[in-house]
């Protein structure tokens, strides 16, 4: 049976263009592309026994996130409970083809209450959390947040909406004697009360300020997490975006930021992670545990073939937690692979594709998945 690819997406998009480059660029013709606006409207979509299916993003279509959490304006924070509960439901109307990505894997990824549980329940190091899997503390509110910060000896913590994204949300709690308090976030509050998402990275030293953009997201679902002290370089904090195609970390960014939020897209910079790797060397982390830690992570979601995970290193590069695991976090275009990794010369797209080829067999029923664990210690994975 011939093999071809389809992907669900939205069409124009960044990531649906980037990933029919790499099918093309593989020999085959361009996967057929399934709009999420038709997925949605039509409750659903059927491939074919011998379609290779990637689900990618629903972002970036105003149609879309209207259909997903109508909220008019797509710049808005709130309404993510609402987003999380259609967009899984979705994932179950999508029938036949060989998936690329778990529906499972993508649902628990998508909460971060549940996902930090799973690592957590795997061995893989996370930043301690109150709000962690089904048994964790509700916060309802900013009145939550500070009985947990002191009930957990928390002066500094990372707020997250449950089910966000993108850093959309996100809130760098920090406090001081005397009881004060300040955040470091991306939100705006405008003077009615509601979250814009902004690429302008504000800090927040009023208190009633702070409470009020918590009060609007608890009713979303919040995770706390203690805010670690992350490493730097050049002075700058930094942490890694981590690309796991199949089991192997194949793709590695440093993120370096002046302040908590190292996203690239409020203002983070690409750093050096040649110096990365030499600076957790230094201080006996050698680079394979480095990706192994992400290589870990991963295989805690066996039925998606590529998740990029947010690793932090600690201050002085001598260890490393994970963040977050993503399900579209293989966004880095013109990156290509890590020497040894596989991918060499293969952007985080050709890679995937490489793989799911790999995995798929000619008979158009899903194969065995075998990762490739050996690597993690047979091999040495050298910076790009």
């Amino acid at each position: 049976m011939n093999r071809c690819f389809a992907v669900v997406g939205n069409p124009g998009g960044r990531r649906v263009a980037l990933f029919a480059e790499a099918v093309r660029a593989a020999g085959l013709p361009a996967p057929r592309v399934v709009p999420w606006l038709d997925v949605l409207r039509a409750g659903g979509a059927a491939f074919g026994d011998g379609e290779i299916v990637r689900v990618d993003s629903p972002g970036e279509d105003r149609e879309v996130d209207l259909l997903l959490r109508d909220m008019p304006d797509p710049t808005r924070v709130e309404g993510t409970a609402r987003w999380y509960e259609r967009f899984t439901a979705a994932l179950g109307t999508l029938r036949g083809g060989i998936r690329l990505d778990g529906p499972e894997d993508v649902a628990v990824m998508f909460d971060k209450r549940r996902c930090h549980a799973v690592l957590a329940a795997a061995g893989v190091p996370v930043p301690a959390s109150p709000t962690s899997g089904a048994t964790g503390a509700p916060v309802r509110g900013w009145d939550d947040v500070r009985a947990l910060m002191r009930e957990h000896r928390m002066p500094r913590l990372f707020v997250k909406p449950a089910h966000g994204s993108s850093a959309s949300g996100v809130l760098a709690v920090d406090s001081a004697g005397g009881g004060r308090v300040g955040a470091t976030t991306s939100v705006e509050l405008d003077p009615e009360g509601r979250l814009f998402n902004s690429l302008k990275v504000r800090r927040y030293q009023r208190e009633r300020d702070i409470a009020a953009i918590v009060d609007a997201l608890a009713p979303d679902g919040l995770h706390l997490e203690r805010w670690v002290p992350k490493a730097s370089q050049g002075g700058r904090a930094a942490d890694l975006r981590v690309v796991v195609v199949d089991g192997r970390a194949t793709h590695a960014v440093v993120r370096t930021s002046a302040g908590p939020l190292t996203n690239l897209h409020l203002g983070g910079r690409r750093g050096d992670l040649a110096g990365a790797r030499q600076a957790a060397e230094r201080s006996g982390l050698r680079w394979p545990e480095l990706l192994g830690i992400c290589e870990r992570a991963a295989a805690c979601f066996p039925d998606t073939l590529c998740v990029g995970v947010d690793l932090l290193p600690a201050t002085g590069w001598g260890r490393a937690r994970v963040g977050e695991v993503n399900a579209f976090g293989d966004l880095l275009p013109r990156l290509t692979g890590l020497p040894g990794s596989g991918a060499e010369g293969l952007d985080t797209y050709a890679a995937q594709v490489a793989a799911a080829l790999r995995r798929a067999p000619l008979t158009g029923r899903p194969g065995p998945h075998h990762p490739h664990h050996p690597h993690r210690t047979g091999t040495t994975h050298v910076s790009a």
